[in-house]
């Protein structure tokens, strides 16, 4: 079960056809959020449908989830709107990473911004204590080791 919405969007886009499925391409960049969220589009009567947002750097494409129905469609556009239940995500440092890299002596300091930020994304989406374990090793391995004075 999601949680309450934190924020709600107006959307609209075109449709996409790839390998995986129906992509649904935003007219708009989701600024001010993060990338790899879930959320639910919500499309005419039906039920809100659940998809996963990707946000690069000039496109939002929303993944609808494997038995969601595709919002309604006319000239290859379509309008809905978009809850965000997660809506900004902190920018800080959790206190187990930071930790973690205290320990390994790993400068968290060398992720430019973008990279704090998709670091901190791919940690906050472990759905169990061993999987965000796994990703602070995996955040940690990439970084350089701290610099030990003489």
């Amino acid at each position: 079960m999601m949680p309450a919405t934190a924020t709600t969007l107006s959307v609209t886009g075109t449709v996409a056809p790839d390998a995986e499925g129906t992509m649904l391409v935003l007219s708009e960049r989701l600024g001010g959020h993060d990338t790899f969220l879930t959320g639910l589009l919500a499309a005419g009567d039906g039920p809100p449908t659940p998809v996963r947002i990707l946000t690069f750097d000039d496109v939002t494409i929303l993944r609808l989830a494997a038995d969601s129905n595709t919002p309604d469609i006319r000239d290859g556009r379509w309008s809905a709107v978009l809850h965000l239940p997660h809506g900004q995500r902190p920018r800080e440092i959790p206190p187990d990473l930071a930790d973690a890299a205290r320990r390994s002596r790993r400068d968290l300091t060398a992720l430019d911004t973008a990279e704090l930020r998709y670091a901190l994304t791919f940690l906050g989406e472990a759905t169990t204590t061993a999987i965000r374990q796994a990703r602070i090793d995996v955040i940690l391995t990439a970084l350089p080791l701290t610099r030990v004075s003489p």
